[in-house]
């Protein structure tokens, strides 16, 4: 049963419910303003406040305890730098949640919810409109009047005194007021001023930063285009050897082919020479043969014509014999 359970459950269980809300805070602290159903808001008002009252004592043990809801450094870092600073002397209601009307679609009431002192318009606005107010003090009674009656006169102008005070007090206000404003609006144009410069500091580094990629880029450039020459040089250089083996190679097969055709040549004239003294010995044998054939028939005749001689002898012999 829901005995006395007054907050508003927001259709969520409670792990999820209470993530919500420390997710919602920790925006509502960085951004000093969001944009909600007004359900949600009133329900993180509650979430919230207690936190901001916590942070007005900067110690361990209240960071700690406003971690343990947030669940976020930069926005505990935050409240506890800033924005408990700026709502220091505020006694409670640091937040406003004002309508924005309803939600297209499903009619939800929306609402803005924001920290009440970074609004700078309203403040402004209720700096304009505040009001001086005069107080005055009423008449003593009669009874007064009687035992006063002796200081009528010092009575009378007493009431003037007090006026007068109050006015300058008044003033003294309205001036401090408004030496808080100007000192607010001065602060405020100092940290735009910062900021300014921060952003003008972050382009310089980030050119500063490209300069230096161009610059370390041109050199890769550099370097390989030079790498790439000495490959270039190196390949040449490889090269030329390679075409000065193929011109002695080629040289070598030059004189080898010559070598072969003068060596062709020794053997065509050599071949030439044995014909000839081959047809030289075909000719010897030829006339060897033809005088073989021809000493056999002188023989013959030779012969013949001897005993031819010895049948008729000579005159001289037959002289002889007759001597």
């Amino acid at each position: 049963m829901r005995h006395k359970k007054s907050f508003n459950h927001l259709s969520r269980k409670s792990a999820h419910r209470s993530a919500m809300l420390s997710n919602m805070a920790s925006s509502l602290i960085k951004h000093k303003r969001i944009f909600t159903t007004t359900a949600k808001a009133k329900a993180l008002k509650r979430y919230i406040e207690p936190l901001i009252t916590r942070s007005r004592e900067d110690s361990t043990h209240s960071r700690r305890v406003v971690f343990s809801y947030l669940q976020d450094k930069e926005a505990v870092s935050e409240l506890f730098r800033e924005v408990a600073v700026k709502v220091g002397e505020r006694p409670g209601g640091y937040t406003r949640i004002i309508r924005t009307g309803a939600r297209q679609g499903d009619n939800a009431d929306m609402c803005m919810m924001e920290l009440v002192d970074y609004n700078p318009t309203m403040l402004a606005e209720k700096d304009a409109t505040k009001k001086t107010s005069r107080r005055r003090r009423g008449s003593r009674g009669k009874a007064a009047e009687k035992k006063a009656e002796p200081a009528a006169t010092a009575g009378k102008e007493a009431p003037a005194a007090d006026a007068e005070i109050a006015d300058a007090e008044i003033a003294d206000a309205e001036v401090a007021d408004a030496e808080i404003a100007d000192a607010e609006i001065a602060d405020a144009e100092v940290a735009d001023a910062e900021v300014a410069d921060a952003e003008i500091a972050d382009a310089e580094v980030a050119d500063a930063e490209i300069a230096d990629a161009e610059i370390a880029d041109a050199e890769v450039a550099d370097a390989e285009i030079a790498d790439a020459e000495v490959a270039d040089a190196e390949i040449a250089d490889a090269e030329t050897p390679a075409e000065t083996e193929t011109a002695e190679a080629d040289e070598a097969k030059a004189s080898v082919e010559s070598a072969e055709a003068e060596t062709a040549e020794a053997d065509t004239e050599a071949e030439t020479a044995e014909a000839k003294s081959a047809e030289s010995q075909t000719a010897e044998t030829k006339a060897t043969d033809a005088e073989d054939s021809v000493e056999p028939d002188q023989l013959a005749s030779d012969e013949t014509g001897k005993k031819k001689a010895g049948d008729q002898p000579d005159d001289d012999t037959e002289n002889k014999k007759d001597a």
